[in-house]
Order: C-alpha cells, then structure tokens, then sequence
C-alpha cells in the first residue's frame, strides 16, 4: 500500500488490526518460503514470501529503499525457487504500488480485484506470470 495510490483511511484499513506480530507469525510459520532483502548493514528493507502453490503472497520495500531495485531483485529470487520447486506460474494480489514492480518482473495482469476490509472500498490486481 502507498500513500500515492491510496488514501490514509484505506491504508489505515489494510494495514491496522490485521497487521499483527501474532497473525504474520502464525502466516509465515505455514511452511511458505520466506525472502528478505537486507541493507549493507544487515538491517532488513524489504521482504516477499512464496507459498507451495506459487501464490506471493506479500511484496514490501521500506519506502526508503523504493525504487532501488530491491524489490525487483525479491521477485526474481522468487522465480528462481519457484523454478527450483518445480512450479510452472505464479500468482499474486499486487497493490497498485506494486503491479508496475510485478510487470516489469513479467506478471501479466488478469483482472482489477475490488473489496472491502472494515467496511473500507479496497482494490488490488490479480496478476500471473510463468516460470
């Protein structure tokens, strides 16, 4: 979620109560592959995840380290283990701050996704790509 693509209610909605220690330990505790991308002193910028169907499930890059690539370089990690797990597609919900970081990763978008978190209008992009 981006301040430029989303208004403050809406990333108050995302990212408030769901947004826990308790619910993303208990998600990355599911057996999904974890990426975390890491600054020159070892302090983590960004962070993605896999889960065994090819779903990605989450892309985030401090905001600091936007447009740097680091993002990019998650993704194609991500390919990589995807191909290495013997996955033909992947597939993710990207915000509309990240679809152009997934298009330029060779996603191809299949459809705008509009719904609702705490009564909030949301929308984000199903997206796919090919391994």
């Amino acid at each position: 979620m981006g301040a430029r693509h989303y208004s403050p209610e809406q990333i108050e909605a995302w990212a408030g109560p769901r947004v826990s220690a308790a619910r993303l330990g208990a998600m990355y505790g599911d057996g999904r592959t974890t990426f975390i991308a890491v600054d020159v002193k070892d302090k983590p910028v960004a962070f993605s995840d896999m889960e065994a169907d090819g779903h990605v499930d989450m892309l985030y890059c401090h905001p600091a380290q936007a447009g740097r690539g680091v993002a990019s370089l998650l993704l194609a990690a991500i390919d990589g283990a995807a191909r290495q797990a013997g996955l033909s597609r992947l597939h993710a919900e990207a915000s509309e701050t990240a679809r152009p970081v997934f298009e330029r990763a060779g996603y191809r978008m299949v459809m705008r996704r509009d719904f609702e978190i705490e009564g909030v209008a949301m929308h984000n992009w199903k997206m796919e790509k090919q391994v």
